[in-house]
C-alpha cells in the first residue's frame, strides 16, 4: 500500500470485524480499496475525483459505499456507508440487532455474535449449527465451540424499554458481553 491511504474504517458484521482501507490518489485519479489488507478494487486514471465505489465487505455481502466529495479546493471528503447507512447509524443499528462476546478459549480468541432477528450464532466468521428450546423463563440456544458446551439464555427483562436479556455462557460460566 502507498502512502496515498485516506480513510480507515473498521466495521463489525456478523462474520468478523473488517478493516476497511481506502487510497485516493488526487494527482493520479487512482481509487483502491482494500478489505483486510487484500486488495478488492482498483480504478487507475479517473478523471472525476469525486464520487462514489460501492462494493460487498464479509460473507454476507453487505454493501459498502465509499463517498468522495470536495470540500475546499484540493481537499476531500470520505464517508463510508454499509447498507445505505452512515458507518455509526449502522453501527447503532447493529447494536439493537445483534449481541457480541469476544472471549479466549483453548488460547485462541473467539468472538461470538447472536443475530437477534434470525437467531444465527457466528464464530469467527463461520455461522454455527445450533439447537434451540424452551426453558422455564425463556430460550436457550445451544451449540459447542471446540470441546466447550455453549448456550445463550434469553430471557426478558421485565422491563419493556430493556426488552430480552441475552446471556452467553460458555462451560457453565457466564461471558461478559463486549462492547464493539
Amino acid at each position: 500500500m502507498s502512502g496515498d491511504v485516506v480513510g480507515v474504517w473498521e466495521v463489525a458484521l456478523s462474520d468478523g470485524v473488517h478493516r476497511i482501507e481506502f487510497e485516493h490518489g488526487t494527482t493520479t485519479g487512482k481509487r483502491v480499496v482494500y478489505i483486510n489488507g487484500k486488495e478488492v478494487l482498483r480504478r487507475d486514471w479517473m478523471f472525476k475525483l469525486v464520487g462514489k465505489e460501492t462494493f460487498p465487505v464479509g460473507s454476507t455481502g453487505a454493501k459498502a459505499t465509499i463517498n468522495i466529495e470536495a470540500v475546499t479546493g484540493f481537499a476531500y471528503e470520505y464517508t463510508l456507508e454499509i447498507n445505505g447507512k452512515s458507518l455509526q447509524a449502522f453501527m447503532d443499528n447493529r447494536s439493537k440487532i445483534s449481541r457480541s462476546w469476544v472471549l479466549k478459549l483453548d488460547g485462541a480468541d473467539c468472538r461470538i455474535v447472536l443475530e437477534k432477528d434470525t437467531m444465527d450464532v457466528w464464530c469467527n466468521g463461520q455461522r454455527l449449527e445450533t439447537m434451540g428450546e424452551f426453558a422455564d423463563n425463556g430460550t436457550e440456544t445451544h451449540f459447542g465451540v471446540g470441546n466447550h458446551e455453549c448456550c445463550i439464555k434469553a430471557i426478558s427483562s421485565g422491563r419493556k424499554r430493556k426488552g430480552i436479556v441475552h446471556t452467553l455462557f460458555v462451560d457453565g460460566m457466564i461471558v461478559p458481553e463486549a462492547s464493539e
